[in-house]
């Protein structure tokens, strides 16, 4: 047989610089299957459930900022890889996602597992299509890909009938833009914010994955800004330096919204402004001037002054350090707000494993460039305030909210980057949605350590139960023996019940060489860094 679509798909996908491919097997995309498992180009990795391959392709797209692929099969595969690219659509993550549809002769007659992919996706995806022809394939998976990449970055849905893959293709190798022209308006949109900077007296940005840390850190010096980082985006600027103003995530302390609450210009920088870092769309305020700095991001609703900037944020701030006054401003109360925050509270004598002692340890005994992947869940808040990240690129956490994430993430980044250390940060609510990726991580020699808070909880809606009716429905775990689990999966097992015990377990966790989880059991009463659960309890049931 000469060319097929599959291998011409296979050779497009290597061309892009895709260098990984997560799927569980389906028999919908048999031809591409075995193409990529031929490629010397792309690795093909089996995972073990659609949602842990979703994760684990928009982590390592949001990891590396090429384009990472996910295969599913039709109907019930697809449907279970819609939580990975829900989290690519809102944490701007620029995907590929190529689902296996019924054969072509049976579209339309409710087949075995049919579903409209197309439009089942379409809400929660930047474009979607479905191949009405075998020859159109190569051409619409490279519209994905330029689809995926250019304006703002989000997944790309391609829907491709069974029997397509095996058709011959004789057509021309398909066409990938170059995105260097969305950079066009970058000196325009610079010489504009500069007008606005040389007025300003109190300028805060908000960064996010989308912007270039280098040229902010350098903007940010030569032009007297202060920075926050958006929600979960706390690898975008370094954490220890003195013009970090904090992370606009949940819980915030007032002190460190303080400098936010009293800006005059708030530049956002490549990040939608999402629910949580406008801290419940309170900002920015009315009195302020807004500045959007991103391809495709749609500005707000904001009765201020708004200005947009349709261009990537590294370019303009190049072009804003030359055009713009240089300024020196003093930002050291609001950074020393911020450092007093991160101090983890006195926790001696705790019958329990207080959750702060946890990444208290691990902080100490991890390198500084170690990845860090989190779930959804409270037990991330103490990771968010404690972890002190000073390093680019080392985290990764979903913006949406996701549970399930941190295992699945944590093997992408391991398979991105052997030689650092990746630590899955992660409850026993989410591990036990995904946790079985350990087994991925065993056959693919990804060594990741996996660090579960175990409090026996669904701890977030537990805290919202409490506060709203003063006791709890539903939110239970029973105990579990996840160091015996993960010993099961392949992977090296290890507990702590006591925070004696902390240094010894993470200790050796780090330097086992293997798949690994450490299972320590904390307090379930401490709810938040700054809340206990029974005192929620209480207050709740007063107010019944």
């Amino acid at each position: 047989m000469g060319r097929t679509v599959a291998r011409t798909v296979a050779d497009l996908l290597a061309r892009a610089g895709v260098e990984r491919a997560y799927t569980v097997p389906g028999e919908s995309f048999l031809g591409l299957l075995d193409e990529l498992e031929r490629s010397a180009a792309t690795t093909l990795v089996s995972a073990r459930h659609e949602g842990g391959a979703s994760f684990m392709a928009e982590a390592d797209a949001k990891f590396n900022g090429v384009p990472a692929v996910v295969l599913a099969s039709r109907g019930p595969g697809a449907a279970n890889a819609a939580i990975g690219v829900h989290t690519a659509f809102q944490d701007q993550t620029p995907m590929l996602v190529i689902l296996g549809q019924v054969d072509s002769t049976a579209l339309g007659r409710e087949s075995f597992q049919e579903v409209d992919l197309a439009a089942f996706f379409a809400p929660i995806a930047k474009w979607t299509a479905q191949a009405t022809l075998a020859g159109e394939v190569p051409d619409l998976v490279a519209e994905a890909l330029n689809r995926a990449t250019s304006g703002r970055p989000g997944p790309a849905v391609l829907s491709v009938p069974s029997d397509f893959w095996a058709a011959g293709y004789d057509g021309s190798s398909p066409t990938l833009a170059n995105a260097s022209a969305a950079e066009a308006c970058a000196a325009d949109g610079a010489a504009r914010i500069a007008e606005l900077l040389d007025r300003a007296e109190r300028p805060v940005a908000i960064t996010g994955s989308g912007a270039a840390r280098d040229a902010l850190i350098a903007a940010a010096e030569t032009l007297g800004l202060g920075v926050y980082t958006a929600f979960r985006r706390q690898d975008a600027f370094p954490e220890d330096h003195p013009h970090f103003l904090g992370h606009l995530g949940l819980g915030v302390p007032a002190d460190q919204l303080y400098a936010l609450e009293t800006a005059d210009l708030v530049l956002v920088l490549g990040t939608r402004l999402d629910e949580v870092s406008t801290q419940d769309y309170r900002y920015p305020l009315p009195s302020q001037q807004l500045v959007l700095v991103g391809p495709g991001l749609a500005p707000p609703p904001h009765p201020g002054g708004t200005l947009h900037v349709d261009a990537p944020a590294r370019p303009v701030l190049a072009a804003l350090r030359r055009r713009a006054t240089a300024r020196t401003r003093d930002w050291s109360t609001a950074h020393a707000a911020v450092e007093q925050a991160r101090t983890p509270p006195a926790t001696t004598g705790a019958d329990r494993v207080h959750p702060a002692d946890v990444v208290r340890t691990l902080r100490r005994l991890a390198p500084r460039d170690t990845v860090v992947t989190n779930d959804a869940g409270n037990f991330s808040g103490f990771l968010h305030r404690y972890w002190c990240y000073t390093e680019p690129r080392t985290q990764l956490a979903p913006a949406n909210g996701a549970m399930g994430y941190a295992v699945p993430a944590a093997v992408a980044a391991k398979m991105s980057e052997p030689d650092r250390a990746v630590v899955a940060v992660v409850g026993d609510g989410g591990v036990l949605m995904t946790g079985q990726e350990l087994e991925t991580a065993v056959r693919h020699d990804a060594a990741i350590m996996v660090v579960v808070f175990q409090n026996g909880l669904y701890g977030t809606i537990a805290m919202h139960q409490a506060k709203a009716h003063g006791r709890l429905a539903g939110v239970t775990i029973g105990p579990l023996d996840l160091a015996g689990w993960a010993r099961g999966l392949g992977a090296e097992g290890f507990t702590v019940d006591r925070a004696a015990d902390l240094d010894a377990a993470l200790s050796a966790a780090l330097a086992c060489g293997r798949p690994c989880l450490v299972d320590v059991r904390t307090d379930p009463d401490v709810i938040t860094p700054s809340a206990r659960l029974t005192d929620l309890l209480a207050t709740g049931a007063a107010r019944r």
